[in-house]
């Protein structure tokens, strides 16, 4: 069935009136096209919905961010119900557990699908995860809180191939060979002030590395002029995928960047902002290429709720959906590896 806006109206109206939450919910405003978000949305919903003379229904947060495309009325339904029960929670302070509950009074199938983070389709299979049991914040997610502030480096980047090597990394972005070579650890390099140059000043010159599971890590604030490498550069030294976070705090920029075989991930959305991330609601396109990383934040917020930090559970979710560490103990301990920048260290 095509769907239209009096189709859609309709359908909502019969969902309305079997549920007691949605009496006061109103359907999401419509329109025929984004550029009329600013003129039909209003401040009760975020959500705008377009529809298509093909019977898409699109819809947006704001006039440029399309999160889902969907031809089948339930999943346009379910759409609309989510972004309402998320007002509903809001107000009473009911969170994503109460989202949860919510869509699972309206209807069972909705509250497990809200709880997976997935989109019902036909890929899905609403299989929800077993709780991780464990410390949110032991692998990755401890570092979301200081890394926000720039601390310990601007920049985290990690690298994901067949036979990698974490001291040919940093070699290739201009870390100094000696310095590699003999296995210099932070605490060394914060050693090195004097003359001059105090803590600071080294930090800014140099990166530290190392590898954990399946990942290679470089932190740095900024690489040397001329270092910069492509997918191309890297596949050289055996990397298939790259994940990197930028901290600006300074201007709030927060940036996630993936690329996997030479391709980036991310839905044709360019640049990725953390900020984007909104507790209760998918921070990437439904059912798209980081629909995986939506099930992953869904899965953190349910069962994490004592995590009151956005940060700290997008990064367990990063953790979760692509198996990204940092190790904490050798960091904060200053035992990780580290190098200044060939150029900076003579």
């Amino acid at each position: 069935m095509r769907i239209t806006e009096h189709t859609l109206k309709e359908a909502w109206q019969q969902l309305a009136a079997r549920s007691d939450l949605l009496d006061e919910a109103m359907l999401p405003p419509t329109g025929t096209s984004p550029d009329q978000y600013e003129q039909r949305a209003d401040s009760s919903s975020e959500l705008f919905l377009v529809l298509d003379e093909d019977g898409t229904v699109r819809g947006f947060h704001g006039p440029y961010l399309e999160v889902f495309a969907t031809q089948d009325l339930d999943q346009a339904l379910y759409f609309a119900a989510e972004e309402a029960v998320r007002v509903l929670a809001e107000r009473d302070g009911a969170g994503v557990t109460g989202q949860a509950g919510m869509l699972e009074r309206i209807n069972p199938a909705w509250g497990a699908r809200f709880r997976s983070g997935g989109t019902g389709d036909a890929s899905d299979t609403q299989e929800v995860q077993r709780p991780c049991g464990g410390d949110p914040l032991e692998r990755l997610a401890w570092i979301a809180g200081t890394w926000r502030e720039q601390e310990p480096y601007t920049h985290l980047a990690f690298f994901r191939g067949d036979d990698l090597s974490a001291e040919e990394i940093a070699l290739a972005h201009g870390a100094d060979p000696e310095q590699v070579a003999a296995g210099t650890s932070l605490s060394e390099l914060r050693g090195m002030a004097g003359d001059g140059r105090d803590e600071w000043d080294i930090a800014w010159e140099s990166c530290c590395f190392g590898q954990v599971g399946e990942w290679a890590f470089l932190m740095y604030h900024e690489l040397p002029p001329g270092t910069w490498l492509d997918s191309a550069g890297l596949g050289l030294f055996g990397v298939t995928e790259t994940v990197e976070l930028s901290a600006t705090s300074a201007k709030a920029i927060y940036s996630f960047s993936y690329m996997r075989d030479g391709h980036r991930v991310d839905d044709n959305w360019g640049m990725l902002e953390l900020i984007w991330y909104d507790r209760g609601r998918a921070p990437y396109y439904r059912g798209g290429q980081l629909d995986f990383l939506n099930r992953a934040v869904r899965r953190a917020e349910l069962d994490h709720p004592e995590l009151t930090g956005e940060f700290e559970l997008y990064f367990h979710a990063l953790e979760t959906g692509l198996g990204l560490q940092l190790p904490r103990q050798a960091v904060q301990d200053g035992t990780v590896r580290a190098a200044q920048w060939a150029d900076r260290a003579r």
